[in-house]
């Protein structure tokens, strides 16, 4: 049975003097790292904490974060990443809907861990793991970690769930995407080859390290005992000088990432010369963008990953040598992975003709267990095993999966999914504002940008800076619109009274071959 912690303990055994984790300078071998996720685990388990309880994490990325990932499962709980550019609210929703008990938070944090800690009845115990001195309300994790025996690992695994991964949801509220042991496993295994990792990777995590995108690139790491290089977060200059001085091989980062590395004035002298692998997505990648990368850095295979939480998360990946090859299939998001399968369905339900364009339906091994206490979303979402992804797209007669437009109602910018349905319910309780619909844009950098389409009360003003003020306190600042449009006019409706979105977006992506960037 396969099951995360019982990852670490295979990479210690087969690598024990092997570095695990590479932060600040301070290297942790996969013997030492096997050591501190049992302690942790032991000590999680000493707190009262069962199996099965979830336990989340709200910190920047670094070392210990890696461990804790593994370090809760060790102890048979159940993982729940917090989104680090998320609101209060937003977060107290999250650990309110998944009664987490105990959450791991550093510096970054700690306001936010003590405001919430007050207002959530669930939340029993906060254990620091930041670099400075520990609130005397909280737990020090270097303290757990010392006091504590190493446990043996937990039994838990298989299909049994992991972690809670939460993302954006269409009725204004965030969903628990429930993923197994196995999943989370069988995805990094369908990813490994087309990564290319083995013992002697280097792994360089600027991805944020709760988003699921990071969490493939270090389950590769784990899968081959490689080494896992940590920053706290992306910084161009950061990013250029780990690269040369830790020899890293591999990377994943978001299109937007890549660009303003691209566009750092010291990129042309940057050594990039030990890097075989840039992974990126999560987004989709600006043609210019990506040729000026295979211009700058023409050893390095590029690789395309498509996927969603959902399927833990990867789904297709373009490989190198279809980098190389060019033309049209750069726009193409690739085959699916060796693990799963995927169909392209009409409003029947049956499978398109290559070149015709409907829903994305994928089923394997790595598909979600469900949406956390949200049955009719699952039962939407999940059905006899596949996965409908909410992305309308296209087969080609080489089995290359092209995607077309979005019928999510979903804005991906910079690589974070935004759920209109969350910023408009943000806008409407504005005093001024009578009708909003969010589409999202194209953007140079981010891929997509959230634009508001606002229609304002009779008699009432309201000004662009005083509706992101308001939304300010609600939602994170990434859904916040970064443009509106006031108009006077009803907004378009369906035959059925929905409002016609494809009409809003229209004037703004004329010219362009497909509805998202």
């Amino acid at each position: 049975m396969i099951a995360l912690q019982s990852l670490i303990e295979r990479s210690a055994r087969l690598n024990p003097r092997g570095v695990a984790t590479t932060y600040k300078g301070n290297d942790v071998t996969w013997a030492d790292t096997e050591r501190r996720v049992a302690s942790l685990a032991s000590g999680l388990q000493h707190l009262g904490l069962l199996e099965s309880d979830r336990i989340g994490i709200l910190s920047l990325n670094c070392a210990t974060y890696y461990e804790a990932l593994f370090a809760i499962p060790w102890a048979g709980c159940c993982v729940v990443p917090l989104n680090t550019r998320w609101a209060v609210p937003e977060n107290h929703y999250a650990i309110g809907d998944s009664a987490t008990r105990a959450v791991l938070f550093d510096d970054a944090f700690t306001a936010q861990i003590e405001e919430l800690r007050s207002a959530l009845t669930c939340l029993e115990f906060l254990i620091y793991i930041g670099e400075g001195s520990c609130p005397d309300w909280a737990i020090d994790a270097e303290a757990i970690i010392d006091d504590h025996s190493p446990c043996a690992p937990s039994k838990r695994g298989g299909d049994e769930m992991a972690g809670i991964f939460y993302t954006g949801g269409t009725t204004g509220f965030p969903k628990g995407v429930m993923q197994s042991h196995s999943a989370i496993w069988a995805s990094g295994m369908g990813s490994l080859p087309m990564f290319g990792m083995t013992r002697e990777s280097r792994y360089l995590h600027v991805a944020p390290m709760f988003h699921m995108a990071d969490f493939a690139g270090g389950m590769g790491a784990t899968l081959t005992a490689a080494q896992n290089v940590v920053l706290q977060g992306f910084d161009p200059a950061a990013v250029m000088a780990t690269v040369a001085t830790e020899k890293i091989t591999h990377t994943l980062l978001v299109p937007a990432m890549i660009k303003m590395l691209l566009d750092h004035p010291d990129i042309a002298a940057a050594d990039f010369s030990s890097m075989e692998k840039i992974i990126y997505g999560a987004s989709p990648m600006p043609a210019a963008t990506l040729q000026r990368c295979m211009e700058l850095w023409p050893h390095i295979g590029m690789v395309q990953a498509y996927g969603q939480t959902e399927l833990a998360p990867v789904a297709t990946m373009l490989s190198p040598e279809d980098h190389r090859r060019g033309g049209q299939i750069l726009k193409s998001a690739g085959r699916p992975t060796p693990i799963n399968d995927i169909r392209v369905l009409n409003d029947d339900g049956n499978d398109c003709a290559v070149g015709v364009s409907g829903e994305v339906v994928v089923r394997g091994p790595h598909t979600m267990l469900g949406y956390w206490n949200k049955p009719e979303e699952t039962e939407r979402a999940l059905q006899n095993g596949w996965v409908y992804t909410g992305d309308a797209g296209i087969f080609d007669d080489e089995g290359y999966l092209y995607i077309v437009d979005r019928l999510k109602d979903m804005v991906v910018t910079g690589g974070e999914n935004v759920f209109t349905t969350e910023v408009e319910n943000a806008l409407i309780s504005h005093a001024a504002v009578q009708d909003v619909s969010v589409i999202g844009i194209p953007h140079e950098e981010w891929g997509e940008a959230v634009h508001a389409i606002v229609i304002l009360r009779p008699n009432h003003t309201a000004i662009e800076e005083e509706l992101i003020a308001h939304c300010r306190t609600n939602i994170a600042g990434y859904k916040i619109p970064k443009g509106f449009t006031f108009r006077t006019e009803p907004m378009p409706l369906s035959g059925a009274g929905k409002v016609l979105k494809t009409e809003l977006r229209k004037p703004f992506w004329e010219g362009r071959d497909r509805q998202v960037n």
